[in-house]
């Protein structure tokens, strides 16, 4: 185990700094001109000189990437150039709100999911399969800004159970993200639910599900305590590959609802060329991906023993 972790921690290491290098690049090529857009049109020369040296944009490429990566091993990405205030006060700020949101539609959207996929797997062929099929192929068929409008209308408007913008730190957030986590869910189970049923469906035409059919277990056992614990490697993969997108990736619903989350922070961030804070989402979201495969693969040897960290 100690060797599997330290191999794969050093693994980790050429890509960070991959993706720092890329990242940083990518800045200076197509990030536009911060202080173009601190000091507005037509600023003093003196001003623009003096802001470029203050923020380092004279140095060379390579020094700032050195500099990028001493402030990434000390966990300081200094401060914003929208506003100074500093990159770790606006990641604190963003991070219950995104994780309000994110985590209670992730962990119902994943229930919800693998659960139907069981049902609909088991019934194979028929009118129950046939219509879950067919929602789902029409759920991911229509546009994510087609159910955040239709619910805003809809739900919030029209029948006036959710609000439509804000937000509210402590318990009355629940009221707040309720109408997003639903539309959140709604669009994420379709998508689960087609790869979800081709992976028990694959498992139940196995012969170790006659055999367990053939003892007496009940169908409940069946699926609940064999085909899904067989089905847990894809299920794992699919899933801990979707969890560091969690913190960036719910940035229209939180857009659209006004919600101060993380990710309509880092859409306000690439806006304005705020390289700081973009640098810092970036590497934040490079971390959970290397960390949650780690765990995945862990997890993999955990559910199936055939499976060896060595």
């Amino acid at each position: 185990m100690i060797q599997f972790l330290t191999r794969r921690l050093l693994y980790s290491i050429p890509v960070l700094l991959g993706v720092a290098f890329i990242s940083l690049y990518l800045f200076h090529v197509a990030g536009g001109d911060p202080v173009a857009m601190k000091l507005g049109k037509a600023p003093d020369p003196a001003e623009v000189e003096a802001l470029r040296l203050e923020l380092g944009l004279h140095d060379s490429f390579f020094i700032q990437y050195i500099s990028f990566l001493r402030q990434f091993l000390s966990l300081d990405f200094g401060t914003s150039w929208a506003d100074d205030t500093p990159v770790r006060d606006i990641f604190i700020r963003g991070l219950m709100p995104t994780l309000s949101l994110s985590l209670p539609a992730f962990v119902l959207g994943s229930m919800i999911s693998v659960t139907v996929s069981l049902v609909v797997a088991f019934y194979r062929g028929s009118l129950i399969d046939k219509a879950v099929t067919a929602m789902a192929i029409a759920g991911i068929s229509v546009s994510s800004l087609i159910y955040i409008l239709l619910g805003q209308w809809v739900l919030a408007d029209r029948w006036k159970l959710f609000p439509i913008w804000g937000y509210e730190y402590g318990p009355g957030a629940v009221f707040f993200v309720a109408l997003p986590v639903l539309i959140w869910i709604t669009l994420s189970v379709g998508t689960d639910v087609r790869y979800f049923r081709t992976v028990v469906l694959e498992e139940i035409s196995r012969d170790y599900v006659r055999t367990a059919r053939a003892k007496g277990l009940s169908e409940a056992r069946v699926l609940f305590g064999h085909v899904l614990s067989n089905s847990a490697i894809p299920i794992i993969t699919r899933l801990t590959i979707a969890i560091p997108f969690l913190v960036t990736g719910s940035f229209l619903l939180e857009i659209f609802f006004g919600i101060p989350g993380l990710g309509s922070t880092l859409y306000t961030a690439i806006q304005n060329s705020d390289l700081p804070v973009v640098k810092a989402f970036t590497m934040l979201g490079a971390v959970l991906y290397v960390a949650f495969n780690i765990l995945a693969d862990l997890l993999y040897a955990w559910f199936d023993p055939r499976i060896r960290l060595s």
